[in-house]
């Protein structure tokens, strides 16, 4: 007869996605991002303004300007039309930028909570069904010092990278 003992391991899930919408922190960072936005936007549409504004003054005046103010002009609107396109990319690297920066805090206290709620109801992995990945897992089934073994490498030996700070190393020979 043979035994063995079984060790369950009790999985939960959660849709951190809907965890995360019903916040309300969720909803001040969401407004202050689309205020932040529309800031950026404002600032567009008025640079964008002011194009048509000097394209429209151009196009009625350049057939009696001198060649050199033509030239000047065209020169002018090339640039504010250069300066517009380099503003609205600028402008989307600050809005994901400050998106990232309102959405963090949100973020790690929702993960707090889910990894105190998997301590203290015994669960040892927390999978987030939006996207399909582990948010928790207990420090302890972490297998790298098992597989660097299995493997045969010396962690820090010859350039060998060391396993991460929480991963358990494997026994010394």
């Amino acid at each position: 007869m043979s035994s063995f003992t079984a060790n369950a391991q009790k999985i939960a899930h959660i849709n951190l996605d809907s965890l995360i919408t019903l916040m309300p922190e969720s909803k001040t960072a969401q407004q202050a991002v689309q205020d932040y936005s529309k800031q950026l936007q404002d600032q567009v549409t008025a640079m964008q303004a002011e194009l048509q504004t000097k394209y429209e003054a151009y196009q009625t005046g350049s057939k009696d300007m001198a060649e050199v103010v033509r030239a000047s002009k065209e020169k002018e609107l090339n640039d504010l039309n250069q300066r517009i396109q380099d503003f609205q990319q600028q402008a989307q690297t600050d809005y994901q930028k400050k998106s990232a920066e309102l959405s963090k805090p949100v973020y790690e206290k929702a993960k707090k909570a889910i990894d105190q709620v998997a301590k203290e109801n015994g669960f040892k992995y927390v999978l987030d069904t939006s996207t399909g990945l582990v948010i928790y897992s207990e420090p302890t089934d972490d297998i790298i010092g098992l597989v660097i073994k299995k493997l045969g490498i010396t962690p820090g030996a010859a350039g060998t990278p060391l396993p991460p700070k929480n991963s358990p190393l494997p026994p010394k020979k």
